[in-house]
């Protein structure tokens, strides 16, 4: 397997901050021993994003958000595992997105956080399986909004 932070700095990517909770809830949950769910992280790294998908922001725009979704996915499963080298696969995801009422590419734009993880894991660790669904809105009018359940050693 390569080294996920080597392929990260390759593709000029870095880890976010933990993105802080926004309710009562835990960021991470292991289950089944080796399973650990991340509950929905948005696009938020250095500034507030927002939009609706199809509406203010392109399709092109909200994929690029989707991709920083999953950078905070992985930051949060980092502090829960501390290494994301141990990660034997990328089980699922569902991506959230805000959707105007005419736009039904939803999948197009969780492309942005599936290529991350099959870019930095690989085809067959990083291929997850994956819903996209459209949304009326989402949390601060985020364009999106990903969780994700991992295995890991």
């Amino acid at each position: 397997m390569n080294d996920v932070y080597a392929k990260l700095k390759e593709l000029g990517l870095e880890l976010p901050a933990v993105p802080p909770k926004g309710g009562v809830y835990s960021s991470a949950k292991r289950f089944g021993g080796n399973l650990i769910y991340i509950s929905g992280c948005g696009p938020v790294i250095d500034a507030p994003v927002t939009g609706r998908v199809g509406q203010t922001m392109t399709k092109e725009e909200a994929q690029i958000q989707s991709r920083n979704s999953m950078l905070n996915v992985l930051a949060v499963l980092e502090k829960e595992i501390g290494d994301l080298n141990k990660v034997k696969q990328v089980v699922k995801i569902l991506v959230f997105v805000n959707s105007a009422d005419d736009f039904y590419e939803q999948p197009f734009v969780a492309n942005g956080g599936s290529q991350l993880l099959v870019d930095l894991f690989g085809e067959e660790a990083g291929a997850p399986t994956r819903s996209a669904v459209g949304m009326n809105v989402l949390p601060g009018n985020i364009p999106v909004e990903t969780e994700a359940i991992f295995e890991v050693e």
